[in-house]
């Protein structure tokens, strides 16, 4: 994901320009039960909704569904002329059902796919266009033209839980409920609604118009950033504004002062203390327990394992929580803006702070 290239896209902006169905079944012909990268290729989004959704399913109806209405008062035949393609397609129900139950989308698609090639195949060499323009081929066209719509019900009955619109569209059409129980026989003497355009093509420009949006939005979202780190900045220079410099002291007084890398072993926050950290601290083979008021800032477990700086000659000061046997350096006004000192690569637990 990229803002800046504008592949980072919210739900919302994907919603003003594309169906959810598309990233829908885009999304299922990719996932698999395991737990891996999904690459949202939109290029590959835009084909592969197109060429199966629309020209292999979709198209399958469309291209049947006048001959039905125009010809027959939108009756399906009375016979079914290709029982033998309709069970192989009934009999892929269990295996699909399966498919989905295990989380292997990707599979189940394929499955399905491979049907409406099937399907196509069995229209195009039947070619009902040309049945049509043929003197005494009007039952035969009627019976081709019917198992192209069956076949098409089985496969939306198959799409239906990947697709619940286009295959409530599809129900509307057809006048029927599907089931997968319902696929077990094909629908013959039954009266279909006239087709309407079930489902739109993916148009390349509204993707690019969504991408541009994306960018569009990504400019404002990163303006904004900016403008709260600067307003961030300007008030913590204030506060800083507000801390003068101490007053000057000797060297000597400054030598005084052992500072120490330090490991963090262990960080918990103190039961019943709204500020506190108990810290257990490695300053090269002797350990130091230490209370630090930064609980404001940070949660125990980003802090365990990081490097730090503390005062290791501080007089141990007994607490009510326990002894605290040195002061872990950090900067900031305070409250959850505070950071604590943390020393470049290759400084090791108990080197001195020079």
């Amino acid at each position: 994901m990229s803002k800046s290239k504008g592949t980072f896209i919210k739900a919302g902006t994907y919603l003003n320009h594309l169906d959810p169905e598309c990233l829908r079944y885009y999304y299922a012909a990719k996932l698999n039960s395991r737990i891996d990268d999904l690459d949202l290729n939109l290029e590959d989004f835009t084909q592969r909704v197109n060429s199966d959704v629309v020209n292999k399913i979709v198209n399958l109806a469309s291209r049947n569904a006048g001959f039905i209405t125009k010809r027959f008062d939108g009756k399906l035949s009375d016979n079914f002329v290709a029982p033998d393609l309709y069970n192989e397609f009934v009999a892929a129900a269990d295996r699909i059902a399966e498919l989905y139950e295990t989380r292997e989308f990707s599979r189940a698609i394929r499955e399905i796919t491979a049907l409406a090639d099937k399907a196509n195949q069995y229209i195009d060499e039947k070619a009902p266009w040309v049945l049509a323009k043929e003197e005494g081929k009007e039952q035969e066209l009627q019976e081709v033209a019917s198992v192209g719509i069956n076949l098409f019900r089985v496969l939306m009955a198959y799409l239906k839980p990947v697709m619940p619109e286009l295959a409530a569209r599809t129900e509307a059409f057809l006048n029927e409920t599907l089931t997968w129980e319902g696929i077990a026989q094909p629908l013959t003497s039954h009266e279909i609604t006239q087709f309407k355009a079930l489902f739109n093509r993916i148009d390349p420009k509204k993707v690019e118009a969504m991408v541009e949006e994306s960018k569009e939005d990504a400019a404002v979202e990163m303006a904004a950033k900016e403008k709260a780190e600067a307003e961030k900045e300007k008030a913590n220079q204030t506060e800083l504004d507000k801390e003068p410099i101490a007053d000057e002291i000797e060297f000597d007084a400054f030598e005084a002062v052992d500072m120490r890398i330090a490991k963090i072993i262990s960080c918990e926050a103190v039961p019943k203390a709204d500020k506190l950290l108990k810290f257990q601290l490695d300053i090269g083979g002797e350990m130091r327990q230490v209370f630090s008021g930064i609980k404001s800032a940070y949660t125990p477990e980003e802090l365990v394992g990081k490097h730090t700086v503390m005062v290791a000659n501080l007089k141990p000061r007994k607490m009510k929580f326990g002894m605290s046997e040195g002061m872990i350096l950090a900067a900031g006004p305070g409250g959850k803006d505070l950071w604590i000192l943390e020393p470049h690569e290759g400084a090791q637990p108990g080197m001195r702070v020079m």
